[in-house]
C-alpha cells in the first residue's frame, strides 16, 4: 500500500494524501495523478518561502517584474487545479458526482 511516507511527501503533500485517499479508493492510474498533485502542493509550499523571503518583485536591466518563483507558482497552481479536476472528486454531499466521459461512470465516496 502506498503511503505519503513511501513517496516522501512532505506536509501539505501528505495531507493532501490522505484526506483523498481517505475518500476515495483510486485505481492505480489515478494514483499517479494524485501523487503528482501532492509533489505540487509540497512545490508550491517551498515556492511560498521563496516568495515570502525576496518579494513577489525582483528589479532587472529592463526594470521591475515578477519574481520568478511568483511565476512557476502560478504555473504549478493551474497544473494542481488539472489534476485534482481529472480526478474527479465527488462532492461533499456525493450528491452530484463529477461525471466522466468514458464508460466507468463516476465515483462513488467510501462508506
Amino acid at each position: 500500500m502506498t503511503t505519503p511516507e513511501s513517496l516522501d511527501l512532505g506536509d501539505s503533500g501528505s495531507a493532501l494524501w490522505t484526506a483523498l485517499t481517505e475518500l476515495v479508493d483510486f485505481d492505480v492510474h489515478e494514483t499517479s495523478l494524485l501523487t503528482e498533485a501532492c509533489r505540487i502542493k509540497d512545490r508550491l509550499d517551498a515556492l511560498d518561502v521563496i516568495i515570502r523571503a525576496e518579494g513577489v518583485t525582483v528589479t532587472s536591466p529592463q526594470g521591475v517584474k515578477a519574481h520568478p518563483a511568483v511565476v512557476e507558482a502560478r504555473n504549478q497552481q493551474l497544473t494542481l487545479a488539472r489534476l485534482l479536476a481529472s480526478l474527479r472528486i465527488p462532492d461533499e454531499d456525493d450528491v452530484r458526482p463529477q461525471r466522466r466521459g468514458a464508460a466507468r461512470g463516476s465515483y462513488s465516496r467510501k462508506v
